[in-house]
C-alpha cells in the first residue's frame, strides 16, 4: 500500500479491520507488511479511539486486553518513529502538564531500573553454583522485589486519577483494558512473592530456574511493556485530551488524592461530577443533592442516630431494618431520656468522656433474640477538635461472624 490514506473515517475503518484480523488470528508481521503506510500515520490517541470504537461495537474488553500487546506490537514502529516529535511537544507543554505527569515519569524511571536490577540478579543466580553466594543473591532479589511491589501504588494513581478524567471524554475502554492488565501484573507479582517465600537459599534448585522462566521473567516483561504503553500511548493521549484546569486538578490530586476537583458558584458547588448539572451540597469529597444524601442514609446496611452537642437527638436513619424502635417524636429529645433509668448514668458517662476528649468511641455487643448486634458510639468532632455530637451506629453482625475464606467480586453470581 503506497497510497497515503488521509480520510480519518476511512482510516479508522481500515484500522479497526486490522485489529479484527489480529483477533481472528492474522499474523502481525504480515499485517505490518501489508499496511505499513497506514500504520505509519497512527498516533497514540488514534489507537485509543480505535479500541474504544471496537468496544462500543461489542468487542469485549477482556478480548481487547488479551491481545493488547499484539496491538502495541503492530503499532510500535509508528509510535517509535513519532517518539522524538512527542517528546519535543511534551517539552513545550504548559507547566501544568509537565508538573502533573512528572511524578509518573519519575516512578517509571525507578521501576525500569528495578526491573533491570532484578534481571541482572536472576542472571547471576542462574550462573551461580550455590553456597553463600546464592543466598546473598536471593536476599538481594527479595529486597528489590519488595520495592517493585510498590508498582501497585503507581497503577492506583492511574486508575483513580487519570482514568476518571479520560472517562469524562468517553474514553473508557482503553483504561479498562489497562486496568485489567494492572490486575494481572499484581497477581503475578504475588506469585513471585510465593516463589521467594518457599525457595531454599541453601539449595540451587532446578525448580527455581523453571519458576524464574515461567513466572518471574514474564511479569518483569509485562511491567516493562506497561511502562512503554504509558509513555507512548497513555500519557500522549492525556496530553491531547485534558484542559489546563484539569491538569492542575490532576497535579493537586497526585499530591493529595482528596484535593477538591469541582468548582463553586455563589457559595454552592456544582454537581458536575454526578452528571446532574444541578446545584448540590459541597461535602469534603464530592457533591450531593439533599435528595441523594437522604437516599444514601436510608440505604445504609446499618442504623445510625446522631445526637448534637446539646445532647438532643437530631437525626436517625430510616433504613430497611431498624433494630431499636424510634419515632419521629424523638427528634429534639434529650438523649438521656431515650434510655431506661438504669442505663442513664452510663449514657451520661459516655457523653462526658466524649466531650472531655478522654475517649473517642465506646463499643458494645448484645444477642437480641438470636441476632448479634454490634453497637458503637463515636464522638463527632469538627476540624478544630471541638465536640459537635455523638453518632450511634448499630449493625447486625450475625452473618458477618460466620464469614470464612474469601469471596471476591469476581465470584459474583446473579
Amino acid at each position: 500500500m503506497s497510497e497515503l490514506i488521509d480520510n480519518r473515517k476511512h482510516r479508522q475503518e481500515k484500522l479497526k479491520g486490522i485489529i479484527r484480523d489480529l483477533h481472528a488470528g492474522a499474523d502481525s508481521e504480515d499485517i505490518k507488511a501489508r499496511f505499513s503506510d497506514l500504520l505509519d500515520q497512527v498516533g497514540a490517541t488514534e489507537i485509543a479511539d480505535i479500541e474504544q470504537s471496537l468496544i462500543n461495537e461489542g468487542l469485549p474488553v477482556e478480548e481487547v486486553q488479551r491481545l493488547c500487546d499484539v496491538h502495541v506490537a503492530v503499532f510500535k514502529e509508528s509510535l517509535d518513529k513519532q517518539k522524538d516529535a512527542v517528546e519535543a511537544k511534551a517539552a513545550q507543554m504548559d507547566n501544568e502538564v509537565s508538573t502533573a505527569l512528572s511524578p509518573l515519569h519519575e516512578e517509571n524511571k525507578v521501576i525500569t531500573q528495578l526491573v533491570s536490577d532484578i534481571k541482572e540478579i536472576l542472571t547471576k543466580i542462574s550462573e551461580a553454583d550455590g553456597g553463600s553466594n546464592i543466598e546473598s543473591l536471593l536476599n538481594e532479589w527479595e529486597e528489590k522485589h519488595k520495592q517493585l511491589l510498590t508498582v501497585d501504588q503507581h497503577y492506583s494513581k492511574k486508575e483513580n486519577i487519570l482514568f476518571p478524567y479520560l472517562e469524562r471524554y468517553g474514553i473508557s475502554g482503553p483504561p479498562s483494558v489497562m486496568w485489567g492488565t494492572h490486575d494481572e501484573i499484581r497477581a503475578a507479582l504475588k506469585d513471585v512473592s510465593k516463589v521467594l517465600e518457599h525457595v531454599d537459599p541453601k539449595i540451587a534448585s532446578p525448580q527455581l530456574s523453571v519458576e524464574i522462566g515461567n513466572i518471574v521473567l514474564p511479569v518483569l516483561n509485562s511491567v516493562s511493556e506497561m511502562i512503554y504503553k504509558e509513555e507512548n500511548i497513555l500519557f500522549p493521549m492525556c496530553r491531547e485530551t485534558f484542559t489546563k484546569d484539569e491538569w492542575k486538578e490532576i497535579a493537586a490530586q497526585f499530591k493529595d488524592p482528596m484535593a477538591t476537583v469541582y468548582k463553586k458558584k455563589d457559595g454552592m458547588a456544582t454537581a458536575a461530577l454526578s452528571g446532574l448539572g444541578l446545584p448540590g451540597i459541597d461535602l469534603d469529597v464530592g457533591v450531593l443533592t439533599p435528595e441523594q444524601i437522604n437516599l444514601v442514609l436510608t440505604h445504609l446496611p446499618i442504623d445510625i442516630t446522631f445526637v448534637n452537642e446539646k445532647d438532643e437527638v437530631a437525626y436517625f436513619s430510616l433504613g430497611p431494618e431498624r433494630f431499636f424502635e424510634r419515632t419521629r417524636a424523638v427528634i429534639g429529645r434529650k438523649v438521656q431520656f431515650c434510655h431506661p433509668p438504669a442505663s442513664m448514668g452510663v449514657v451520661e458517662q459516655i457523653l462526658a468522656d466524649f466531650k472531655s476528649g478522654r475517649k473517642d468511641h465506646a463499643d458494645f455487643w448484645i444477642n437480641a433474640k438470636g441476632t448479634m448486634l454490634y453497637i458503637r458510639y463515636f464522638a463527632v468532632r469538627d476540624k478544630n477538635g471541638t465536640y459537635r455530637g455523638t453518632l450511634e451506629v448499630t449493625q447486625d453482625i450475625t452473618q458477618i461472624q460466620k464469614l470464612t475464606g474469601e469471596k471476591r467480586i469476581y465470584d459474583y453470581e446473579e
